[in-house]
């Protein structure tokens, strides 16, 4: 047995470790096992100092590293030893210099378990307390103003704690120790039941009276955590479909509210790891596979094999599942295309004529932030949309570098600023094509700026000069690159997994400018972030009329149809449609656009098969034609082929399209055409991608592009892969789609501040 003072460690913990609740754990974890020291934060995260039995520190450094609490990240732990020295006892220390100005503020996250029985225990003081949280959950990156991370700061300060708060908020014994949003009912926020004009409702519960209006088929807009949601009674059909009146929103799905996991199995098919999702502290929407209606309006998700599932993960939601209807659409508050509305204020406005009453708050929300979704695809959860509950949360890079500000594309736009190796990716901003949506790029990109303390040295862009974030970055004071929007695809899939070194690179996606002015987007690179070369791409095909043929497939499928078989068949697809015009500016080559995307092939493809002529959405066509195939690619496949010309394949879609029109002539079925096309996509990206590897002598293939959010072309094209020995690269920290791309321009923008940059040849 150890006698005298003992030994004694130094522990330097780096990661999400402030804010977290992480210097209450270390302080219960130490004193329980009888240690003298402490504990203080730093710039990079916290030191620990313990002194006693070296097998006492021993369990403590395993504890450590095992036993966190579940907001808090370790990405690195230094174990020095130190002389002893002279505590008693041991301490939470005041923080050391600087270390405000480096805190990973965390992300909001869902109702924990402890606060939620709280919450619904009659002999507890915050009983159906709409704002209850602790150190473990509850609001934080939606309600940070500025640095330091302390209660002033954040839309909290004009709530001034009660003695028993205060006493809690002080305790580091207590769940509730430094947790900034800490309030109950005698000091904290209130919720406010309004009626449509906006005048306050007099009632004596709130949540319980918006629930009962919910029973009525009302249409509710309630204030979230990070904006407002609409919500209506899910198996209300006349309510839905009021709902998508109202909103504007024709056909694109709802996402849905469950009050608990056994609702949700009842509905929907579910994995261990989709179980697991819902009820992370994240509480992402997860797209669910559907297996009984259970009386849902078909108006929910039409269209879709899929349902857009969330468990209440904010004190309120729950209170309001406890009461409402078993499901609820719980859909965001906005117009198409607009970003979420978010402020007391423009509500009213904003969304007049939409809701019939308002169940709104006074706690403000600083900072916008839409739910996040996601998927189960090959085994791993996937992001669509990264946003509440991720961000601000970094992705871990291989390497550090310069601060590098990458903005994102047009549609599903985020920005990534790079700092160490943080890649800090903001929430979900929208489609840049409004005044709103600029505005909402501004701001954010300027608080999380603020927030890490840190300008960029280089601003990277997407290569389209008409971008909305081409043009913002061309009016900042700050150099810039313009990078290819499929190279920084392939970067971000790389960055995402730390890989070192090239890859063969399948891009597919809808729209992408080229480096020769055409819109690529069924692309096979090979390369890193230092640069790539187009080895391969889809044939080009003709767009007449720009974005009226994105929204009228029918319009690709004509001008695909007349590129591959000239003597131009009569289809059902035509019948009724305005043909004449269409096929007069295919001759005239007026308004008329090459393409090599692959998305737009989806699109054709659906219209020619007679599954979707006209969208009201960007995909919609390319989803109904994933769904028709049931699930399945199965074995027939489509006659593809490739061909070389000036030094580059081509892969030959006029083959796929042509076979898929005959095969609608002889009567094939929706669902065997579908099949057959996604064959033949697997069959095609499997020999070019052998034709890749040959040439570089790479086994290594990168997956990215929003086209990969097709589970039965990702799943299929995977696994096949994998199967003839390729080692696959794909997403799931960042979404396939446009919302990981800023993430890819800003480790782009590193090489070239690196002199290694040498773009797309």
């Amino acid at each position: 047995m150890e006698s005298g003072p003992g030994k004694r460690r130094r522990f330097e913990v780096n990661g999400i470790v402030q804010g977290v609740g992480f210097r209450p754990f270390v302080y219960r974890l130490a004193v329980g096992l009888g240690l003298k020291g402490f504990i203080r934060n730093t710039a990079s995260g916290v030191l620990i100092e313990v002194q006693g039995p070296t097998e006492t520190i021993d369990d403590f450094s395993m504890r450590l590293r095992t036993e966190g609490p579940p907001l808090s990240r370790i990405e690195t732990i230094s174990d020095t030893v130190l002389p002893p020295g002279e505590e008693q006892d041991f301490s939470i220390g005041a923080s050391g210099p600087g270390a405000e100005i480096e805190t990973l503020i965390p992300p909001d996250i869902a109702l924990c378990g402890d606060c939620r029985r709280e919450l619904f225990d009659p002999t507890d003081r915050r009983y159906r307390y709409p704002f209850i949280n602790c150190t473990n959950c509850g609001p934080r990156y939606t309600i940070v103003g500025r640095l330091p991370y302390d209660r002033p700061f954040t839309s909290m300060h004009g709530f001034a704690m009660c003695p028993a708060c205060e006493r809690e908020y002080h305790d580091p014994l207590d769940r509730r120790f430094h947790a900034q949003p800490n309030a109950c009912p005698v000091c904290g926020p209130a919720a406010l039941l309004c009626d449509a004009t906006g005048e306050k409702v007099n009632v004596p519960d709130a949540v319980a009276a918006a629930a009962a209006m919910l029973h009525e088929g009302k249409i509710l807009a309630l204030k979230g955590v990070g904006g407002f949601h609409l919500a209506v009674d899910a198996a209300n059909d006349a309510a839905v479909r009021r709902l998508r009146e109202r909103k504007g929103r024709e056909a694109k799905p709802f996402a849905v509210m469950m009050g608990d996991l056994e609702t949700v199995s009842k509905l929907c098919e579910l994995s261990a790891l989709e179980s697991e999702a819902l009820t992370s502290p994240e509480a992402p929407i997860v797209l669910l596979r559907r297996k009984d209606t259970g009386g849902l309006s078909p108006e929910v998700a039409p269209g879709n094999d899929r349902l857009g599932v969330m468990l209440p993960y904010s004190p309120l939601h729950a209170l309001l599942s406890a009461d409402a209807p078993e499901v609820l659409v719980m859909t965001s508050a906005n117009f198409s295309e607009e970003p979420i509305v978010s402020d007391n204020g423009e509500v009213f406005s904003r969304l007049s004529g939409i809701a019939d009453a308002f169940l709104v708050h006074d706690r403000p929300i600083y900072r916008k932030c839409d739910d996040s979704v996601a998927v189960e695809l090959s085994g791993k959860l996937r992001q669509i949309r990264r946003s509440r509950g991720f961000v601000p949360v970094p992705v871990f890079l291989r390497d550090g570098g310069p601060v590098v500000l990458g903005t994102g594309g047009e549609l599903k736009n985020t920005f990534a600023l790079l700092k160490g190796t943080h890649a800090l990716l903001s929430q979900h901003i929208g489609d840049m094509k409004n005044y709103e949506a600029l505005k909402h790029f501004e701001h954010t990109t300027e608080h999380l700026q603020h927030l890490f303390q840190v300008r960029p040295e280089l601003i990277v862009h997407d290569l389209h000069p008409g971008h909305m974030t081409t043009r913002w970055a061309m009016e900042q004071e700050v150099p810039l690159l313009a990078v290819q929007h499929h190279h920084a695809h392939l970067a971000s899939c790389l960055a995402e997994n730390r890989e070192d070194g090239p890859a063969i690179g399948l891009m597919l996606d809808g729209t992408g400018y080229g480096t020769d002015g055409t819109i690529w987007g069924g692309e096979v690179l090979i390369g890193d972030e230092n640069g790539a070369e187009r080895f391969a791409c889809f044939e080009p095909m003709p767009i007449a009329g720009g974005e009226t043929a994105i929204m009228q497939p029918w319009r690709l499928a004509l001008g695909y149809l007349r590129r591959c078989r000239p003597d131009l068949p009569s289809l059902p697809f035509m019948d009724g449609r305005p043909v004449g015009p269409v096929l007069e500016l295919l001759q005239r080559g007026t308004h008329v656009y090459e393409t090599s995307s692959c998305g737009r092939l989806f699109d054709a493809v659906a219209a020619l098969s007679g599954l979707r002529g006209e969208i009201s959405f960007e995909g919609q066509a390319a989803i109904e034609l994933m769904h028709a195939a049931g699930g399945s690619a199965g074995t027939e496949a489509f006659p593809h082929g490739l061909r070389k010309e000036n030094g580059r394949w081509l892969m030959l879609v006029s083959s796929i399209f042509g076979a898929a029109a005959e095969s609608v002539l002889l009567g094939m079925t929706v669902r065997e055409i579908s099949r057959m096309f996604h064959r033949s996509l697997v069959n095609l990206f499997l020999d070019i991608t052998a034709k890749a590897s040959e040439a570089s002598g790479l086994k290594t293939v990168a997956l990215s592009g929003g086209v990969f959010q097709n589970a039965l072309l990702f799943e299929t094209l995977a696994g096949e892969l994998e199967r003839v020995g390729y080692r696959v690269l794909s997403h799931s920290l960042v979404p396939s789609n446009d919302g990981g791309l800023s993430l890819g321009q800003a480790v782009i923008g590193r090489s070239f501040l690196a002199g290694r940059y040498i773009g797309v040849c």
